[in-house]
C-alpha cells in the first residue's frame, strides 16, 4: 500500500479535544525548529537541549544524558497505578535535503528524512498535556526520547542504562509517522510489524592474472557472481512460502582493469525476516552457500555477519489497546489498517523484547499537498496535521491503560 496511490481520508479534527487542538501552532513551530537542526545518531545535542529546555520550563521531572543524548521524562498521575512508557526517536539521516521550504535543514548533508522530528514533537507535547492533566490518569507515564535509531542503535543502551526501571515499566507504546499510509489512518497489528535487520560482508579471495589467460587464475568476479545467484535460493528454497524474508546483496566491488582477472571481490548485503526462527536458518545457509561455491571454484572467503535489530513484535493485548483507541478516533473502517507490515527495521524491537508493547504507524502522507515522498528520500516531508492526531492517540492510550 503506497501513499501516492491513496487520497487522504477526511480527518474529522473535532475528534481531537480542543486542548490538544490549541497546541497545534506550537507543535508545528517546534517540529520545524527540529527539522532545521537535524543531527545524526548519538550527536543529538541541540535536539536534546531543546527537549530538556522545554521540559524544564514546564516543570516536568526529567533526566538527561542517558546513552549520551537520551532523555527520560516522568509524569505522575493523580493516584497510584500502572507505568506506561512512550518512546520517540530523535536522530536524523545523512541526506542532503532538496525541499524548498522555509524550515529546510540548515545542516549540510543531514536531514530529518524519516519523521523523527515529528516523533519528538508529538512525545514532547504529550508530556506537556499529561503534566497539565494529572487528574485524567493514574500511575506514571515515562516518555523516552531515544538517540540513534537510524544507527548504530540507541534503544539497547537506554535499556541497559535502566530507563525501564524505577519505576518499572509495565508496557510501552510508540508510533512512526508513515508516508506509506495517508493522513487519517493508523496502521496497527499484533505480532510482527517490522522485520529483523541483519548484515553481512564477504571477501572472496581468488587468484588474479591476465584476462586472456583465464586458466591460470581463479576468477573472484565469476565466483562472486555464482554466490550472488545462489544466495537467492535461501528464500526460494529454505524459507516457507508462507513466511517473508529478504536476502539482498547491495554492494559488489572487484577489479581495476578490463584485461585483468581480479584476485579479490568484496560484497555486502542485508537480511530481513519476521520469524525469529529464521535468524538461525538464514545465516547458516548463507555461509554454507558461500563456502560451497568458493570450494567448487578453488577460492577462499572471509565472512562477517552481524545482527543489528530483531523483529518488531507487538504484544496482542497492547496492540488491541491501540487498535480500540484508533477505531474510536479515526475514520472507520478504512482508517485502521491491520495489514501494514514492512521489511524495514527498527530498534523499538529491543523495548518490545523487554516489556509488552505496541509500535504502530500513523498515516502522514497527503499527495494533494505533494507530501507523499517515501521515507529516506531527499524530499521527504509529511502533513503536520498528523502531529495533533498522534498526541490524541497517545493521550487516549494513557487514559485507557493508566486507570
Amino acid at each position: 500500500m503506497f501513499a501516492t496511490s491513496l487520497n487522504p481520508l477526511p480527518v474529522d479534527l473535532s475528534r481531537i479535544r480542543p486542548t490538544i487542538q490549541a497546541l497545534q501552532p506550537a507543535l508545528v513551530e517546534l517540529r520545524r525548529r527540529l527539522h532545521q537542526r537535524p543531527e545524526l545518531g548519538f550527536r543529538e545535542h541541540l535536539t536534546s537541549e531543546l527537549v530538556a529546555q522545554n521540559l524544564h520550563e514546564w516543570g516536568i521531572e526529567h533526566e538527561t544524558g542517558i546513552a549520551k543524548t537520551g532523555i527520560v521524562a516522568t509524569i505522575r498521575g493523580s493516584k497510584p497505578g500502572p507505568v506506561l512508557a512512550i518512546r520517540a526517536d530523535m536522530d536524523a539521516l545523512p541526506i542532503q535535503e532538496e525541499n524548498d521550504v522555509p524550515y529546510r535543514s540548515q545542516h549540510d548533508g543531514v536531514m530529518h528524512a524519516c519523521g523523527h522530528d515529528g516523533h519528538t514533537a508529538i512525545a514532547l507535547f504529550t508530556a506537556y498535556y499529561l503534566a497539565n492533566h494529572p487528574e485524567d490518569f493514574a500511575g506514571t507515564v515515562k516518555i523516552i526520547f531515544q538517540p540513534a535509531e537510524e544507527g548504530p542503535g540507541g534503544a539497547k543502551p537506554m535499556i541497559e542504562a535502566g530507563v525501564l526501571k524505577n519505576p518499572d515499566v509495565d508496557a510501552i507504546i510508540g508510533l512512526h509517522l508513515w508516508n506509506n499510509l495517508p493522513l487519517g489512518t493508523v496502521g496497527v497489528r499484533s505480532g510482527a510489524l517490522m522485520a529483523a535487520s541483519e548484515g553481512f560482508r564477504c571477501t572472496i579471495q581468488g587468484k588474479g592474472g591476465h584476462g586472456a589467460i583465464p586458466q591460470q587464475t581463479v576468477d573472484s568476479i565469476l565466483v562472486s557472481a555464482h554466490v550472488v545467484n545462489a544466495l537467492q535460493t535461501i528464500v526460494a528454497r529454505n524459507v516457507s512460502p508462507l513466511e517473508s524474508a529478504v536476502v539482498t546483496v547491495g554492494e559488489l566491488h572487484a577489479g581495476k582493469a578490463l584485461n585483468v582477472i581480479a584476485d579479490t571481490a568484496k560484497m555486502s548485503g542485508t537480511v530481513r525476516y519476521f520469524n525469529p526462527e529464521l535468524g538461525e536458518i538464514i545465516p547458516r545457509r548463507l555461509e554454507q552457500i558461500i563456502s560451497g561455491v568458493c570450494q567448487s571454484h578453488g577460492a577462499s572467503y572471509e565472512l562477517d555477519y552481524w545482527r543489528l535489530y530483531p523483529a518488531v513484535i507487538n504484544d496482542a493485548g497492547i496492540a488491541e489497546l491501540v487498535r480500540s483507541v484508533a477505531s474510536n478516533f479515526v475514520e472507520t473502517p478504512a482508517g485502521v489498517v491491520p495489514e501494514c507490515q514492512t521489511m524495514g527495521g527498527e530498534d523499538m524491537s529491543f523495548f518490545l523484547q523487554a516489556v509488552p508493547g505496541c509500535y504502530f504507524f500513523l498515516g502522514s502522507a497527503n499527495p494533494i499537498k505533494d507530501l507523499a515522498y517515501p521515507h529516506h528520500h531527499p524530499r521527504f516531508d509529511f502533513d503536520e496535521t498528523a502531529l495533533g492526531i498522534g498526541i490524541e492517540i497517545f493521550v487516549r492510550c494513557v487514559e485507557n491503560f493508566c486507570r
